[in-house]
């Protein structure tokens, strides 16, 4: 017999065609199947590995570490002066004032100083950074919004 009066079912290369789900919901509280998701690229890399991201951490621990240092090693030198130089720490300076109780009335002014240290630096190196990233945010969830 010719091939071409065969069935396409008795070829030995055919195979029927298997669905493994029907067509219809088997159970009436299933969700309708969803459609293939499409994926689109994003223009740039994520924020979470950002780069301006790392430079934000950067300034910011540089912001902290500045301050702290301040106004702690301002008091450090303060402790170890006195436990270890107690005859420059009683010397009078003028009247009934001594150098150590000087050096203490100082640490108002030098914790003043960390704090405005600390807030010159976060304005001038560390909000300009954020508030680059936070824009670069607002546009991404913008972006995100219309797709």
């Amino acid at each position: 017999m010719s091939d071409a009066f065969l069935s396409p079912h008795s070829s030995a290369e055919y195979t029927p065609p298997h669905h493994s789900s029907p067509s219809h919901a088997t159970y009436p509280w299933q969700p309708p199947p969803a459609g293939p998701a499409r994926r689109r690229l994003p223009r740039h890399r994520p924020l979470g590995r950002h780069s301006d991201l790392r430079v934000l951490r950067t300034a910011y621990r540089w912001q902290r570490r500045v301050a702290t240092l301040t106004a702690l090693g301002y008091f450090t030198l303060f402790l170890v002066l006195s436990a270890f130089a107690p005859s420059f720490m009683t010397s009078q300076v003028s009247g009934g004032l001594t150098m150590g109780l000087l050096l203490g009335l100082l640490q108002v002014p030098v914790t003043c100083l960390a704090i405005a240290l600390y807030e010159y630096t976060a304005r001038h190196t560390v909000d300009p950074i954020a508030d680059r990233i936070r824009r670069q945010a607002a546009l991404d969830a913008r972006r995100e919004a219309t797709r």
